[in-house]
C-alpha cells in the first residue's frame, strides 16, 4: 500500500493542504462592550487556534448547589441542569472560549477567558432568575396581624425600644400626619413591629415601607417560626429588589403578596431589552407560550383592576403596576432606575431559564493578562530552544539522515497545529508543554530506525535493503511505546480536568503526527532520495 512515490506524495500534499486551510485566519463575531456599556456583535479576524485561560487571562469559578435556601430533592439532577442552564447563559453572555464543565458529582468549573468585566459574569452565573406574576393582597392582612405578632415579639422579650429612633425619624418625615389623623395608633402601642412597617407613603394596598436602615432587623423578626405563622397561609412576604426614596428618607418596600403565583417563568419563551419610549427607561420585553398565555390571560381577566407584583428571585422588581385588561402572550417587566446593559443582562438570563437550585461561589481565581503574556513568551522560547537543540542533535549525529528526520519534523508542527485547530482545542500552558514534549517525540522513532539502518548496514547490506529492514524491524518498537504514551495521554484526558486535559489533548495530537512524519513522511524522503540516486552506495547516517 502507497508503494510508489506519486501516491506518497499526493498523501501528504493532501494533509498540508487540510491542515493550512484550518489555519487561514477567519472571520467571527464576537460581543463586545461598546462605549455606552451596551453589548454589540463585532467582526474581528482570528486564527482558528483559541487560547486558554491561563495564556490570555480570565476568570476560574467554582460553583456548587446552594441548599441554604432551598434543598434539592435530587442533587446530581439539579447538578445537571444548572450545567444547561449555564451553557445557555454564558454563550449569550459573549464570552469567547468559554470552559463550562462538571467536576465530580457536585461542582461545575466555569473558565471564562479574556473576561473584562468580572462582577457582571459573577452575576450572570449566580442568579437564579426565577420569574413569577403575583397580587397584591387587597384585605390588609398584615395590618390586621401586626399587635398579634407585637404580642408575641414582646412576650419573647423583644420591644419597640431599639426602634424609637426609626419612629422618630419617620415621624418628623411625615411632618406629624401619623399623630394628627390617628393612623399609626399601633406604634404607640410600643409594638416593634408596628413602629417599623409603616403604612404612609404607600402607593398601594399590599405595599407597606421600612426605613432602610430598619430593613435587617424587620426581616429578620418576620421569618421568625411564631410570628410568620400569624399571616393567612395563603398570603407571602416579598421585599423590593432596590430601596425607594420618600422625602430624604429611603425605605425598602414589604409587599403582602397571593402566595400562588399565576404564572412563573417555566412558560417564558423569549426575552428583550428595551428602552421605553415613553419614560426612557429601560424594560425588558417578554413572550410567554401559547399554554402560558391562556393561563395568564385568564388570570389578568379575573383581576383587572388589582396590582400585579413582578418577582425575580423572590424581590419585586419595581412598583407593581395595576391591571388595566386581561394580558395574554405579551407583556414587559419595567426595570426603574436600571440602565439598558442590566436589562440586557436580566433578558438574556430569563431566556437561558431558571436555575433549579441557587449556586454558590466555593472557588475563585483570577488570572491576569500580563501573566498570559509572560506564558506565551515562555512557552514559545522553550518550544524555539527545544526545537534547536534538537535540530542540533539530530543533524549533528545522523548527518543527512538527521536533516530528512528535521524536515520531517516541520511536517510534524504543521500537522499538529492543524489538527488542534480542526477539532477546536483550546491551547493551555500545559498544552504548550504537551507540544514541546511531542517534539521530542517525533525524532525519537527516528532515532530507532536510524540505528536499524545503521545494524544493517554494519551486516554488509545494501543501501536499499538497509532503510527497508530499518523500518520494518523499528515498527514493533515505535508502535509499542506510542500506543502506550497515547493510552497514558487518553487516561489524563479522561479522568483530569482543565489544564490536564490541554497537556492530553495536544500530547495525544503531537504522538499521532510525530507518528505519521517518523514512518511515511521520512520514509518518502529516503525512497525520493534513493530515486534520483539508485546506485547509492553509501548513506550518510
Amino acid at each position: 500500500m502507497f508503494a510508489t512515490v506519486k501516491s506518497r506524495i499526493i498523501i501528504i500534499a493532501f494533509l498540508v493542504v487540510l491542515s493550512v486551510a484550518s489555519l487561514i485566519p477567519r472571520k467571527v463575531t464576537i460581543r463586545e462592550k461598546g462605549a455606552d456599556g451596551i453589548m454589540r456583535d463585532t467582526a474581528i479576524v482570528r486564527v482558528p487556534l483559541k487560547l486558554g485561560l491561563d495564556l490570555q487571562g480570565g476568570m476560574h469559578l467554582g460553583l456548587e448547589l446552594d441548599q441554604s435556601t432551598r434543598v434539592s430533592a435530587d442533587p446530581k439532577k439539579d447538578i445537571e441542569l444548572a450545567l444547561q442552564v449555564l451553557r445557555k447563559r454564558i454563550d449569550e453572555f459573549g464570552v469567547t472560549e468559554p470552559l463550562i464543565q462538571k467536576q465530580g458529582e457536585s461542582r461545575i468549573v466555569v473558565e471564562l477567558a479574556g473576561i473584562t468585566d468580572p462582577g457582571r459574569a459573577k452575576a450572570i452565573v449566580q442568579r437564579s432568575a426565577f420569574l413569577e406574576f403575583r397580587i397584591t393582597d387587597r384585605t390588609g392582612a398584615l395590618e390586621k396581624a401586626l399587635p398579634a405578632m407585637d404580642r408575641v415579639l414582646r412576650t419573647a422579650g423583644i420591644s419597640a425600644d431599639t426602634a424609637k429612633t426609626a419612629q422618630s425619624a419617620v415621624q418628623k418625615l411625615l411632618q406629624g400626619d401619623t399623630t394628627k389623623k390617628g393612623a399609626d395608633t399601633t406604634a404607640a402601642s410600643g409594638g416593634v413591629l408596628s413602629s417599623l412597617i409603616q403604612t404612609q407613603g404607600a402607593a398601594m394596598p399590599g405595599e407597606y415601607l421600612v426605613p432602610v436602615g430598619a430593613f435587617p432587623r424587620v426581616d429578620s423578626l418576620l421569618h421568625l417560626p411564631d410570628v410568620a405563622r400569624l399571616l393567612p397561609r395563603d398570603l407571602a412576604l416579598r421585599w423590593s429588589a432596590a430601596p425607594v426614596s420618600v422625602g430624604v428618607q429611603s425605605y425598602q418596600l414589604l409587599y403582602v403578596l397571593e402566595d400562588r403565583p399565576m404564572i412563573t417563568g417555566s412558560s417564558l419563551v423569549n426575552a428583550k431589552a428595551e428602552i421605553d419610549p415613553v419614560t426612557t427607561g429601560a424594560i425588558v420585553t417578554f413572550e410567554l407560550d401559547r399554554a402560558g398565555g391562556r393561563k395568564f390571560g385568564e388570570g389578568t381577566g379575573r383581576h383587572v383592576g388589582d396590582y400585579m407584583a413582578i418577582l425575580l428571585d423572590d424581590r419585586v422588581q419595581g412598583r407593581p403596576p395595576v391591571i388595566q385588561s386581561r394580558i395574554e402572550r405579551r407583556g414587559q417587566i419595567t426595570l426603574g432606575g436600571k440602565t439598558l446593559q442590566e436589562a440586557q443582562d436580566l433578558a438574556l438570563t430569563l431566556r437561558a431559564g431558571s436555575l433549579p437550585v441557587p449556586l454558590k461561589i466555593v472557588e475563585e481565581r483570577q488570572v491576569g493578562a500580563s501573566l498570559g503574556a509572560d506564558s506565551i513568551r515562555d512557552g514559545i522560547l522553550a518550544g524555539l530552544v527545544g526545537t534547536a537543540l534538537v535540530i542540533i542533535i539530530m543533524i549533528g549525529y545522523y548527518h543527512l539522515s538527521g536533516a530528512l528526520a528535521v524536515a520531517a519534523l516541520g511536517f510534524y508542527i504543521l500537522f499538529t497545529l492543524g489538527a488542534l485547530s480542526m477539532v477546536d482545542a483550546t491551547i493551555t500552558l500545559p498544552g504548550v508543554a504537551g507540544i514541546v514534549l511531542s517534539i521530542g517525540i517525533a525524532v525519537d522513532a527516528n532515532v530507532l530506525i536510524f540505528e536499524r539502518i545503521r545494524e544493517e548496514l554494519a551486516l554488509g547490506k545494501t543501501v536499499r535493503l538497509s532503510i527497508d529492514e530499518g523500518f520494518r524491524h523499528a515498527m514493533n518498537a515505535i508502535v509499542d511505546s506510542n500506543v502506550t504514551a497515547v493510552l497514558t495521554a487518553a487516561c489524563l484526558f479522561e479522568f483530569g480536568t482543565g489544564p490536564v486535559k490541554g497537556f492530553a489533548v495536544t500530547l495525544i495530537f503531537g504522538i499521532v503526527a510525530s507518528m505519521i512524519t517518523a514512518i511515511f513522511v521520512t520514509r518518502t524522503f529516503y525512497m525520493i532520495w534513493l530515486q534520483r540516486q539508485p546506485a547509492l552506495s553509501t548513506l550518510s547516517i
